[in-house]
């Protein structure tokens, strides 16, 4: 797991069970965030970065997938940069949401009022894999297939 390296919140617990079971856990956290009661001191692999921009960047070369939990402002951050790399084929990587209890109905309806009005397309708004359950997200995520690159890109040569 690769997440932003804290010890608190549902990020905090769920690095604790993955630790706890065997697993790999690497933390990318920004300098201004390496407090002492903020980083994970449990995590083995703690990379400390500038800034939240880079944290972003690093983070994007360490991950096959992306699964975006119920969070905030950084959480929307994050999934929308992970939108948007994927539909300018940046990244060709899964993009999900774990809709617990609903929490992201309200973006889902947003997502698809933005089809209705022309400002995304459908293609693009697919991209967002939505599962209810840890299973039913991890059986989409596996089966996901990126997008067929629509249109040819020229090249300039000076």
């Amino acid at each position: 797991m690769v997440y932003g390296g804290g010890k608190i919140g549902m990020m905090g617990v769920l690095s604790d069970t993955v630790l706890a079971q065997n697993g790999e856990v690497i933390g990318v956290i920004p300098k201004l965030l390496e407090k002492e009661e903020v980083v994970h001191s449990g995590v083995e692999e703690m990379i400390v970065c500038k800034n939240m921009s880079e944290r972003k960047v690093i983070m994007s070369k360490l991950v096959d997938g992306y699964i975006t939990l119920p969070g905030g402002f950084g959480t929307l951050d994050e999934l929308f940069e992970a939108l948007t790399l994927n539909q300018l084929h940046i990244e060709q990587k899964p993009i999900g949401i774990l809709n617990v209890n609903g929490f992201f109905n309200a973006i889902l309806v947003q997502l698809d009022k933005m089809v209705e009005e022309g400002y995304l397309k459908q293609t693009n708004r697919e991209m967002l894999i939505v599962g209810n359950s840890v299973n039913d997200l991890m059986q989409k995520m596996n089966a996901y297939k990126a997008p067929k690159i629509s249109h040819v890109i020229n090249k300039v040569v000076r």
